[in-house]
Protein backbone atom coordinates (compact mmCIF):
# COMPACT_ATOMS: atom_id res chain seq x y z
CA UNK A 1 0.00 0.00 0.00
CA UNK A 2 1.26 3.61 -0.66
CA UNK A 3 2.61 5.11 2.06
CA UNK A 4 0.35 8.26 3.82
CA UNK A 5 0.80 11.69 4.48
CA UNK A 6 3.28 11.79 6.92
CA UNK A 7 3.10 13.17 10.44
CA UNK A 8 5.84 16.16 9.89
CA UNK A 9 5.10 16.50 6.13
CA UNK A 10 6.68 20.28 5.27
CA UNK A 11 10.00 19.08 7.38
CA UNK A 12 10.18 16.00 5.30
CA UNK A 13 9.08 18.21 1.73
CA UNK A 14 12.19 20.73 2.66
CA UNK A 15 14.52 17.77 3.56
CA UNK A 16 13.71 15.94 0.45
CA UNK A 17 14.37 19.25 -1.69
CA UNK A 18 17.82 19.87 0.16
CA UNK A 19 18.52 16.47 -0.71
CA UNK A 20 18.02 16.83 -4.27
CA UNK A 21 19.93 20.21 -3.74
CA UNK A 22 23.02 18.50 -4.09
CA UNK A 23 22.48 16.20 -6.86
CA UNK A 24 23.91 18.72 -9.77
CA UNK A 25 24.91 21.32 -7.79
CA UNK A 26 28.83 20.07 -8.41
CA UNK A 27 29.14 20.22 -11.58
CA UNK A 28 26.50 23.18 -12.29
CA UNK A 29 28.70 25.45 -9.84
CA UNK A 30 32.17 24.39 -11.98
CA UNK A 31 29.88 25.19 -14.98
CA UNK A 32 28.98 29.17 -13.75
CA UNK A 33 32.37 29.71 -12.38
CA UNK A 34 34.66 29.30 -16.07
CA UNK A 35 34.33 32.93 -16.86
CA UNK A 36 36.66 33.36 -13.58
CA UNK A 37 38.53 30.30 -13.40
CA UNK A 38 39.91 30.44 -17.38
CA UNK A 39 41.79 33.51 -16.67
CA UNK A 40 44.23 31.48 -14.58
CA UNK A 41 44.38 28.10 -16.09
CA UNK A 42 46.44 27.26 -18.80
CA UNK A 43 43.72 25.98 -21.46
CA UNK A 44 41.89 29.43 -21.69
CA UNK A 45 38.74 28.97 -23.43
CA UNK A 46 39.01 25.15 -23.95
CA UNK A 47 38.63 24.36 -20.59
CA UNK A 48 34.52 24.14 -21.56
CA UNK A 49 35.21 21.77 -24.32
CA UNK A 50 37.40 19.54 -21.95
CA UNK A 51 35.24 19.43 -18.92
CA UNK A 52 32.00 18.57 -21.88
CA UNK A 53 34.15 15.80 -22.42
CA UNK A 54 34.81 14.90 -18.86
CA UNK A 55 31.01 15.29 -17.53
CA UNK A 56 30.33 12.91 -20.04
CA UNK A 57 32.90 10.10 -18.92
CA UNK A 58 31.25 10.75 -15.68
CA UNK A 59 28.54 8.42 -17.36
CA UNK A 60 30.84 5.21 -16.19
CA UNK A 61 29.26 6.33 -12.43
CA UNK A 62 26.37 4.45 -14.06
CA UNK A 63 28.31 1.36 -15.06
CA UNK A 64 29.89 1.46 -11.15
CA UNK A 65 26.28 2.02 -9.19
CA UNK A 66 25.22 -1.16 -11.85
CA UNK A 67 28.12 -3.08 -10.59
CA UNK A 68 27.69 -2.58 -6.96
CA UNK A 69 23.92 -3.53 -7.09
CA UNK A 70 25.21 -7.10 -9.23
CA UNK A 71 27.87 -7.57 -5.79
CA UNK A 72 25.75 -6.43 -3.31
CA UNK A 73 21.97 -7.21 -4.32
CA UNK A 74 19.22 -6.02 -1.98
CA UNK A 75 21.60 -3.60 -0.10
CA UNK A 76 18.70 -0.44 -1.45
CA UNK A 77 20.75 2.81 -1.50
CA UNK A 78 22.04 3.85 1.24
CA UNK A 79 25.11 3.11 0.62
CA UNK A 80 25.52 4.47 -2.97
CA UNK A 81 24.01 7.77 -1.97
CA UNK A 82 26.76 8.23 1.05
CA UNK A 83 29.64 7.79 -1.27
CA UNK A 84 27.84 10.02 -3.74
CA UNK A 85 27.44 12.80 -1.31
CA UNK A 86 31.40 12.20 -0.16
CA UNK A 87 32.79 12.24 -3.19
CA UNK A 88 31.14 15.29 -3.99
CA UNK A 89 31.68 16.89 -0.51
CA UNK A 90 35.35 16.01 -0.68
CA UNK A 91 35.73 16.77 -4.17
CA UNK A 92 34.27 20.34 -3.99
CA UNK A 93 36.38 20.77 -0.90
CA UNK A 94 39.42 20.25 -2.80
CA UNK A 95 38.29 21.78 -5.86
CA UNK A 96 38.38 25.15 -3.29
CA UNK A 97 42.07 24.55 -2.55
CA UNK A 98 44.01 22.88 -5.32
CA UNK A 99 41.67 24.26 -8.14
CA UNK A 100 44.77 26.57 -10.20
CA UNK A 101 47.38 23.83 -9.34
CA UNK A 102 48.72 23.13 -12.94
CA UNK A 103 51.40 20.26 -13.95
CA UNK A 104 53.59 19.83 -16.93
CA UNK A 105 51.84 17.38 -19.52
CA UNK A 106 53.70 15.91 -22.64
CA UNK A 107 55.52 19.17 -22.39
CA UNK A 108 52.82 21.07 -21.92
CA UNK A 109 51.16 22.75 -18.74
CA UNK A 110 47.85 21.63 -17.62
CA UNK A 111 45.25 21.92 -14.74
CA UNK A 112 45.45 18.52 -13.77
CA UNK A 113 43.94 19.19 -10.38
CA UNK A 114 41.31 21.18 -11.64
CA UNK A 115 40.47 18.65 -14.35
CA UNK A 116 40.74 15.37 -12.40
CA UNK A 117 39.08 16.47 -9.35
CA UNK A 118 36.12 18.12 -12.12
CA UNK A 119 36.12 14.59 -13.16
CA UNK A 120 35.23 13.24 -9.97
CA UNK A 121 32.40 15.46 -9.58
CA UNK A 122 31.03 14.06 -12.68
CA UNK A 123 31.03 11.04 -11.68
CA UNK A 124 29.15 11.54 -8.73
CA UNK A 125 26.75 13.85 -10.13
CA UNK A 126 26.01 11.22 -13.02
CA UNK A 127 25.62 8.72 -10.58
CA UNK A 128 22.83 10.74 -7.94
CA UNK A 129 20.27 10.12 -10.95
CA UNK A 130 20.36 6.44 -10.33
CA UNK A 131 20.70 6.09 -6.75
CA UNK A 132 18.57 9.04 -5.41
CA UNK A 133 15.59 8.57 -7.29
CA UNK A 134 15.19 4.82 -6.57
CA UNK A 135 15.28 5.74 -3.18
CA UNK A 136 12.17 8.04 -3.19
CA UNK A 137 10.11 5.58 -4.66
CA UNK A 138 9.74 4.62 -0.83
CA UNK A 139 7.86 7.63 0.00
CA UNK A 140 4.89 8.83 -0.89
CA UNK A 141 4.87 9.83 -4.22
CA UNK A 142 4.29 13.81 -4.12
CA UNK A 143 7.43 13.92 -2.34
CA UNK A 144 8.75 13.36 -5.92
CA UNK A 145 8.25 16.78 -6.77
CA UNK A 146 10.25 18.50 -4.07
CA UNK A 147 13.04 16.40 -5.01
CA UNK A 148 13.06 17.60 -8.23
CA UNK A 149 12.54 21.45 -6.95
CA UNK A 150 16.06 20.68 -5.20
CA UNK A 151 16.93 19.62 -8.58
CA UNK A 152 16.13 22.96 -9.75
CA UNK A 153 17.78 24.86 -7.04
CA UNK A 154 20.98 22.84 -7.54
CA UNK A 155 21.21 25.29 -10.99
CA UNK A 156 19.73 28.24 -9.32
CA UNK A 157 21.63 28.76 -6.62
CA UNK A 158 25.06 28.25 -8.02
CA UNK A 159 23.77 30.85 -10.51
CA UNK A 160 22.84 33.51 -7.62
CA UNK A 161 26.10 33.12 -6.03
CA UNK A 162 27.86 33.87 -9.21
CA UNK A 163 25.78 37.25 -9.97
CA UNK A 164 26.76 38.22 -6.23
CA UNK A 165 30.31 37.39 -6.91
CA UNK A 166 30.30 39.40 -10.26
CA UNK A 167 30.73 37.13 -13.16
CA UNK A 168 31.27 38.67 -16.62
CA UNK A 169 31.32 42.29 -15.84
CA UNK A 170 32.64 44.37 -18.46
CA UNK A 171 32.27 47.73 -19.96
CA UNK A 172 33.05 48.67 -23.43
CA UNK A 173 35.35 51.85 -23.88
CA UNK A 174 34.29 54.49 -26.27
CA UNK A 175 35.16 53.81 -29.66
CA UNK A 176 38.27 56.03 -30.78
CA UNK A 177 38.28 58.44 -33.96
CA UNK A 178 39.35 56.13 -36.09
CA UNK A 179 36.57 53.73 -35.69
CA UNK A 180 39.14 50.87 -33.82
CA UNK A 181 37.61 49.74 -30.71
CA UNK A 182 39.97 49.54 -27.22
CA UNK A 183 40.10 46.06 -25.22
CA UNK A 184 36.89 45.66 -23.35
CA UNK A 185 37.45 46.19 -19.42
CA UNK A 186 36.66 43.52 -17.24
CA UNK A 187 35.67 44.28 -13.63
CA UNK A 188 36.98 42.03 -10.70
CA UNK A 189 34.83 39.68 -8.87
CA UNK A 190 33.79 40.61 -5.57
CA UNK A 191 35.09 37.09 -4.02
CA UNK A 192 38.09 34.22 -5.52
CA UNK A 193 36.89 31.49 -6.94
CA UNK A 194 38.15 29.55 -3.97
CA UNK A 195 35.78 31.17 -2.01
CA UNK A 196 32.96 30.41 -4.23
CA UNK A 197 34.26 26.06 -3.86
CA UNK A 198 33.87 26.63 -0.70
CA UNK A 199 30.32 28.25 -0.55
CA UNK A 200 29.37 25.69 -2.55
CA UNK A 201 30.67 22.44 -0.43
CA UNK A 202 28.55 23.85 2.02
CA UNK A 203 25.88 23.45 0.11
CA UNK A 204 26.76 20.26 -0.53
CA UNK A 205 27.77 19.77 3.16
CA UNK A 206 23.86 21.01 3.99
CA UNK A 207 22.13 18.51 0.87
CA UNK A 208 23.93 15.62 3.18
CA UNK A 209 23.12 16.66 6.35
CA UNK A 210 19.18 16.77 5.03
CA UNK A 211 19.66 12.82 3.83
CA UNK A 212 20.78 11.74 7.20
CA UNK A 213 18.09 13.96 8.57
CA UNK A 214 15.67 12.35 6.19
CA UNK A 215 16.60 8.47 7.54
CA UNK A 216 15.95 9.90 11.35
CA UNK A 217 12.07 9.86 10.09
CA UNK A 218 12.30 6.84 8.57
CA UNK A 219 11.10 4.35 11.20
CA UNK A 220 13.35 1.43 9.70
CA UNK A 221 15.72 1.02 6.45
CA UNK A 222 14.07 1.87 3.50
CA UNK A 223 14.77 -1.48 2.65
CA UNK A 224 12.91 -3.50 4.85
CA UNK A 225 9.32 -3.48 4.92
CA UNK A 226 7.62 -2.34 7.59
CA UNK A 227 4.21 -1.26 8.83
CA UNK A 228 5.20 0.83 11.84
CA UNK A 229 4.31 4.63 11.54
CA UNK A 230 7.05 6.33 13.67
CA UNK A 231 7.16 10.07 13.36
CA UNK A 232 4.05 9.70 11.03
CA UNK A 233 5.91 8.20 7.68
CA UNK A 234 5.41 4.57 6.50
CA UNK A 235 8.16 2.94 4.38
CA UNK A 236 7.21 0.29 1.61
CA UNK A 237 9.33 -2.71 0.53
CA UNK A 238 11.18 -2.11 -3.41
CA UNK A 239 8.84 -3.04 -5.74
CA UNK A 240 5.58 -3.32 -3.30
CA UNK A 241 2.86 -3.11 -5.28
CA UNK A 242 0.68 -0.41 -4.59
CA UNK A 243 -2.85 -0.49 -3.93
CA UNK A 244 -4.30 2.68 -3.62
CA UNK A 245 -3.33 6.04 -5.26
CA UNK A 246 -2.42 9.45 -3.57
CA UNK A 247 -5.39 12.29 -4.62
CA UNK A 248 -2.12 14.37 -5.56
CA UNK A 249 -1.65 16.00 -9.11
CA UNK A 250 0.30 14.58 -11.45
CA UNK A 251 -0.93 11.20 -10.62
CA UNK A 252 -3.95 9.09 -12.28
CA UNK A 253 -7.29 10.64 -11.16
CA UNK A 254 -9.69 8.71 -8.73
CA UNK A 255 -12.01 6.75 -9.31
CA UNK A 256 -15.19 9.39 -8.79
CA UNK A 257 -18.11 6.61 -9.50
CA UNK A 258 -16.93 4.98 -5.93
CA UNK A 259 -15.35 8.05 -4.64
CA UNK A 260 -12.21 6.04 -3.66
CA UNK A 261 -8.88 5.60 -5.64
CA UNK A 262 -9.20 2.20 -7.71
CA UNK A 263 -6.34 -0.12 -7.55
CA UNK A 264 -3.92 0.46 -10.72
CA UNK A 265 -3.58 -1.68 -13.52
CA UNK A 266 -0.26 -3.78 -13.01
CA UNK A 267 -0.24 -3.91 -16.57
CA UNK A 268 0.47 -0.18 -17.31
CA UNK A 269 3.00 0.51 -15.25
CA UNK A 270 5.39 -2.65 -16.36
CA UNK A 271 8.29 -0.73 -17.76
CA UNK A 272 7.80 -3.22 -21.18
CA UNK A 273 4.19 -1.28 -21.12
CA UNK A 274 3.91 1.12 -24.10
CA UNK A 275 2.34 3.42 -20.93
CA UNK A 276 6.24 3.24 -19.42
CA UNK A 277 7.79 3.44 -22.90
CA UNK A 278 6.02 6.89 -23.64
CA UNK A 279 7.11 7.88 -19.97
CA UNK A 280 10.33 7.17 -20.44
CA UNK A 281 10.81 8.30 -24.02
CA UNK A 282 9.83 11.91 -22.74
CA UNK A 283 12.76 11.87 -19.85
CA UNK A 284 15.24 10.77 -22.49
CA UNK A 285 14.27 13.41 -24.98
CA UNK A 286 13.36 16.33 -23.07
CA UNK A 287 16.46 15.83 -21.41
CA UNK A 288 18.66 15.36 -24.19
CA UNK A 289 17.46 18.53 -25.19
CA UNK A 290 17.64 20.63 -21.70
CA UNK A 291 20.95 19.07 -20.86
CA UNK A 292 22.88 18.29 -23.99
CA UNK A 293 21.34 20.22 -26.99
CA UNK A 294 20.15 23.47 -25.84
CA UNK A 295 22.93 24.03 -23.39
CA UNK A 296 25.93 23.75 -26.71
CA UNK A 297 24.59 27.02 -27.68
CA UNK A 298 22.86 28.63 -25.37
CA UNK A 299 25.75 31.57 -25.58
CA UNK A 300 25.76 31.66 -29.12
CA UNK A 301 21.94 32.46 -29.36
CA UNK A 302 22.32 34.72 -26.48
CA UNK A 303 25.27 36.73 -26.49
CA UNK A 304 25.06 38.86 -29.94
CA UNK A 305 21.98 40.48 -27.39
CA UNK A 306 24.77 41.18 -24.54
CA UNK A 307 25.89 40.17 -21.56
CA UNK A 308 23.09 40.96 -19.73
CA UNK A 309 20.49 38.45 -22.24
CA UNK A 310 23.12 35.95 -21.44
CA UNK A 311 22.87 36.49 -17.62
CA UNK A 312 18.98 36.88 -17.88
CA UNK A 313 18.42 33.52 -19.56
CA UNK A 314 20.52 31.94 -17.43
CA UNK A 315 19.44 33.37 -13.93
CA UNK A 316 15.31 33.14 -14.95
CA UNK A 317 15.98 29.89 -17.11
CA UNK A 318 17.08 28.77 -13.70
CA UNK A 319 14.31 29.62 -11.70
CA UNK A 320 12.03 28.73 -14.12
CA UNK A 321 12.96 25.13 -12.88
CA UNK A 322 11.41 25.26 -9.75
CA UNK A 323 9.32 27.41 -10.45
CA UNK A 324 7.54 24.32 -13.01
CA UNK A 325 8.10 21.83 -9.26
CA UNK A 326 5.91 24.39 -7.44
CA UNK A 327 3.27 24.31 -10.20
CA UNK A 328 3.17 20.62 -10.63
CA UNK A 329 2.69 20.32 -6.59
CA UNK A 330 0.41 23.46 -5.66
CA UNK A 331 -1.47 24.82 -8.89
CA UNK A 332 -3.04 21.74 -10.79
CA UNK A 333 -3.95 20.28 -6.95
CA UNK A 334 -7.49 22.20 -7.91
CA UNK A 335 -7.54 19.04 -11.49
CA UNK A 336 -7.16 15.92 -9.61
CA UNK A 337 -10.84 15.17 -9.66
CA UNK A 338 -10.59 15.60 -13.61
CA UNK A 339 -10.73 12.44 -15.62
CA UNK A 340 -8.01 13.77 -17.51
CA UNK A 341 -6.29 17.13 -16.62
CA UNK A 342 -3.69 19.16 -19.20
CA UNK A 343 -0.66 17.61 -17.99
CA UNK A 344 -1.14 14.31 -16.59
CA UNK A 345 -2.22 12.05 -19.58
CA UNK A 346 0.46 11.29 -21.98
CA UNK A 347 -1.64 13.26 -24.84
CA UNK A 348 -1.01 16.42 -22.69
CA UNK A 349 2.68 15.98 -22.00
CA UNK A 350 3.28 15.07 -25.87
CA UNK A 351 1.70 18.24 -26.52
CA UNK A 352 3.60 20.45 -23.72
CA UNK A 353 6.85 18.52 -24.72
CA UNK A 354 6.34 19.58 -28.31
CA UNK A 355 5.84 22.92 -27.61
CA UNK A 356 9.08 23.02 -25.75
CA UNK A 357 10.46 21.66 -28.86
CA UNK A 358 9.41 24.78 -30.47
CA UNK A 359 10.55 27.07 -28.46
CA UNK A 360 13.79 25.08 -28.50
CA UNK A 361 13.77 25.23 -32.18
CA UNK A 362 13.71 29.12 -32.11
CA UNK A 363 16.78 29.13 -30.22
CA UNK A 364 19.17 27.27 -32.61
CA UNK A 365 17.84 29.15 -35.33
CA UNK A 366 18.88 32.35 -33.14
CA UNK A 367 22.54 30.19 -32.72
CA UNK A 368 22.60 29.05 -36.49
CA UNK A 369 22.56 32.94 -37.63
CA UNK A 370 24.78 33.91 -34.53
CA UNK A 371 26.65 36.39 -34.52
CA UNK A 372 23.88 38.63 -36.54
CA UNK A 373 20.42 36.94 -35.57
CA UNK A 374 16.95 38.49 -35.98
CA UNK A 375 16.34 42.07 -33.76
CA UNK A 376 19.79 42.31 -32.31
CA UNK A 377 20.04 46.05 -30.98
CA UNK A 378 15.98 45.88 -30.23
CA UNK A 379 14.47 44.62 -26.84
CA UNK A 380 12.53 42.77 -28.32
CA UNK A 381 15.28 40.90 -29.33
CA UNK A 382 16.22 39.95 -26.19
CA UNK A 383 12.57 39.48 -24.41
CA UNK A 384 12.32 36.36 -27.24
CA UNK A 385 16.22 34.68 -26.55
CA UNK A 386 15.21 34.81 -22.51
CA UNK A 387 11.93 33.13 -22.39
CA UNK A 388 12.43 30.00 -24.76
CA UNK A 389 15.12 28.08 -22.22
CA UNK A 390 17.62 27.94 -19.25
CA UNK A 391 19.93 27.15 -17.13
CA UNK A 392 19.90 22.91 -16.06
CA UNK A 393 21.90 20.29 -14.59
CA UNK A 394 25.48 19.73 -16.34
CA UNK A 395 24.59 22.32 -18.91
CA UNK A 396 27.23 24.60 -20.75
CA UNK A 397 28.44 28.35 -20.25
CA UNK A 398 30.96 29.74 -21.83
CA UNK A 399 30.74 33.31 -22.46
CA UNK A 400 34.36 33.61 -23.38
CA UNK A 401 32.75 32.48 -26.80
CA UNK A 402 32.49 36.04 -27.51
CA UNK A 403 29.66 38.48 -26.51
CA UNK A 404 28.88 42.36 -27.17
CA UNK A 405 28.47 45.15 -24.54
CA UNK A 406 25.16 44.53 -22.93
CA UNK A 407 22.44 46.39 -24.37
CA UNK A 408 19.11 46.91 -22.88
CA UNK A 409 17.20 48.03 -25.88
CA UNK A 410 17.76 44.36 -26.97
CA UNK A 411 17.08 42.33 -23.50
CA UNK A 412 14.00 40.51 -23.90
CA UNK A 413 12.17 37.95 -26.63
CA UNK A 414 15.40 36.56 -26.30
CA UNK A 415 14.84 35.96 -22.52
CA UNK A 416 11.59 34.82 -22.61
CA UNK A 417 12.00 31.91 -25.04
CA UNK A 418 14.70 30.38 -22.58
CA UNK A 419 12.60 30.53 -19.83
CA UNK A 420 9.40 28.97 -21.37
CA UNK A 421 11.21 25.93 -22.91
CA UNK A 422 13.42 25.53 -19.80
CA UNK A 423 9.79 25.55 -17.66
CA UNK A 424 7.45 23.69 -20.04
CA UNK A 425 10.25 20.62 -20.58
CA UNK A 426 10.95 21.03 -16.12
CA UNK A 427 7.23 20.30 -15.63
CA UNK A 428 7.18 17.47 -18.02
CA UNK A 429 9.89 16.13 -16.60
CA UNK A 430 8.50 15.71 -12.95
CA UNK A 431 4.76 14.74 -14.62
CA UNK A 432 6.11 12.20 -16.03
CA UNK A 433 8.45 10.86 -13.27
CA UNK A 434 5.40 11.25 -10.60
CA UNK A 435 3.81 8.99 -13.25
CA UNK A 436 6.24 6.31 -13.38
CA UNK A 437 6.21 6.66 -9.24
CA UNK A 438 3.57 3.56 -9.17
CA UNK A 439 5.85 1.19 -10.64
CA UNK A 440 8.20 1.60 -7.90
CA UNK A 441 11.79 1.49 -7.33
CA UNK A 442 12.79 -0.35 -11.06
CA UNK A 443 10.18 2.09 -12.43
CA UNK A 444 12.43 5.04 -10.73
CA UNK A 445 15.90 3.92 -11.41
CA UNK A 446 14.77 3.21 -15.17
CA UNK A 447 13.67 6.90 -15.17
CA UNK A 448 17.37 7.97 -13.63
CA UNK A 449 18.82 6.00 -16.49
CA UNK A 450 16.93 7.23 -19.24
CA UNK A 451 17.41 11.11 -17.76
CA UNK A 452 21.22 10.31 -17.48
CA UNK A 453 20.92 8.39 -21.11
CA UNK A 454 19.20 11.20 -22.75
CA UNK A 455 21.61 13.64 -21.35
CA UNK A 456 24.29 12.10 -22.37
CA UNK A 457 23.52 11.63 -26.29
CA UNK A 458 22.27 15.11 -26.65
CA UNK A 459 25.76 16.54 -25.37
CA UNK A 460 27.45 13.77 -27.96
CA UNK A 461 25.11 14.81 -30.70
CA UNK A 462 26.32 18.83 -30.12
CA UNK A 463 29.88 18.23 -29.95
CA UNK A 464 31.30 17.73 -33.52
CA UNK A 465 28.63 20.62 -34.98
CA UNK A 466 30.19 22.87 -32.42
CA UNK A 467 33.66 21.86 -31.58
CA UNK A 468 35.11 20.03 -34.24
CA UNK A 469 33.20 21.95 -37.43
CA UNK A 470 32.65 25.15 -36.08
CA UNK A 471 28.60 25.34 -37.57
CA UNK A 472 27.78 28.64 -34.81
CA UNK A 473 30.38 31.99 -34.89
CA UNK A 474 30.18 33.51 -31.76
CA UNK A 475 30.08 37.33 -31.96
CA UNK A 476 33.54 39.26 -29.60
CA UNK A 477 32.90 41.52 -27.19
CA UNK A 478 32.68 45.36 -27.89
CA UNK A 479 32.65 44.19 -31.55
CA UNK A 480 29.76 45.32 -33.80
CA UNK A 481 29.92 43.29 -36.99
CA UNK A 482 26.48 43.47 -37.69
CA UNK A 483 26.63 47.18 -38.28
CA UNK A 484 23.59 48.02 -36.08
Amino acid sequence: MAAPAPGRPVLTHLLVALFGMGSWAAVNGIWVELPVVVRDLPEGWNLPSYLSVLVALGNLGLLLVTLWRRLVPGKGERVPIRVVQVLSMVGAALLASLWHHVAPVAGQLHSVAFLALAFVLALACCASNVTFLPFLSHLPPHFLRSFFLGQGLSALLPCMLALVQGVGRLECPPAPTNGTPGPPLNFPERFPASTFFWALTALLVTSAAAFQGLLLLLPSPPSVPTGGLGSGLQVEAPGAEEEVEEAWPLQEPPSQAAGTPPGPDPKAYGLLSARSACLLGLLATTNALTNGVLPAVQSFSCLPYGRLAYHLAVVLGSAANPLACFLAMGVLCRYTMAPQPLGRSLAGLGGLSLLGVLFGAYLMALAILSPCPPLVGTLAGVVLVVSTGGHDMGRGYSPGAGASHAQPAAVCPQVLSWVLCLGVFSYVKVAASSLLHGGGRPALLAAGVAIQVGSLLGAVAMFPPVSIYHVFHSRKDCVDPCGS
